[in-house]
């Protein structure tokens, strides 16, 4: 568990590194149509309203006012990259035509352009001085505009991704006590039921002891009740080799008189001769 968190929080910390890596451009592929964009959620863009027009004002110059900074409230300007076309004209001014500049670099609430003709939206025998109000519109900046859009669309989802996972983790890291001790109960809880089932298996064990030395006991008596029998009941040949009178005489035991010795029997028509 503790492996995980510290695998998904590097995961985090990675991620949250590379955000400020991706930039716009990454939104350029996105081509998305502008139906497909929700009006609010957090995304303040208006698909009604033309991004690509704006006001500014010329805050300085260089002598031949080919070099111009501008001044604007528009805080979209701030899309605009080196090299965006630039379209712009006096304010109030009707009849005059559309100059074109080149945007140079980019400050905060400014921008500089390079002006290559000037008299087609400013008369040559006036002065182009600082302060004047221009009219500018340019279509790369509407079009950067929605891709900005379009990548913050984008963040607000990775951010509430984000949440989620951040409010996970709150609820793991505030429940920490409390699932400690769930979980130290489940493990105490399995150690106590391992614990019986070893009692269990001792006392089986035990068990079986005391029936073997019984039983142990039972064939051993058997076994001296046989060996008894077998030894009352053997039956034993024996020859005697020597006259039985003849050894109690010599032992001194007192005897009867000498048996006669048996005689042979007759034979049917035979004489005996004492």
């Amino acid at each position: 568990m503790k492996s995980l968190k510290w695998s998904f929080a590097l995961k985090l910390t990675f991620t949250l590194w590379l955000l400020p890596a991706i930039s716009l451009q990454a939104a350029t592929s996105l081509k998305l149509p502008k139906e497909t964009l929700k009006i609010g959620a957090d995304s303040f863009y208006d698909p009604q309203f033309d991004y690509s027009k704006f006001s500014g004002r010329v805050t300085d110059r260089d002598a031949t006012a080919s070099i111009v900074k501008i001044s604007s409230e528009n805080k979209n300007v701030k899309y605009f990259r080196a090299g965006d076309l630039v379209e712009f004209k006096i304010q109030n001014s009707k009849n005059s035509e559309f100059c074109q500049g080149y945007v140079r670099s980019i400050e905060e609430n400014y921008f500089v352009m390079f002006v290559k003709d000037l008299f087609p939206c400013f008369p040559k025998e006036e002065y182009f001085r600082r302060g004047t109000a221009l009219v500018m519109q340019s279509d790369k900046l509407g079009m950067r505009v929605r891709e900005a859009s379009v990548y913050r669309a984008s963040l607000l989802n990775k951010k509430k991704d984000f949440m989620g996972q951040l409010n996970g983790i709150n609820q793991d890291v505030w429940n920490f006590e409390e699932r400690k001790i769930q979980v130290a109960a489940e493990f105490d809880q399995k150690i106590a039921e391992i614990e019986k089932q070893k009692t269990k298996a001792l006392d089986q064990i035990l068990s079986q002891k005391n029936d073997q030395i019984r039983l142990q006991r039972e064939l051993a008596y058997r076994l001296d009740n046989i060996d008894k029998e077998l030894l009352f009941y053997r039956v034993e040949k024996e020859e005697l080799l020597f006259d039985r009178w003849h050894l109690d005489h010599d032992l001194g035991y007192p005897v009867y008189d000498r048996p006669e010795e048996i005689r042979p029997r007759r034979v049917s028509g035979e004489t005996t001769v004492d």
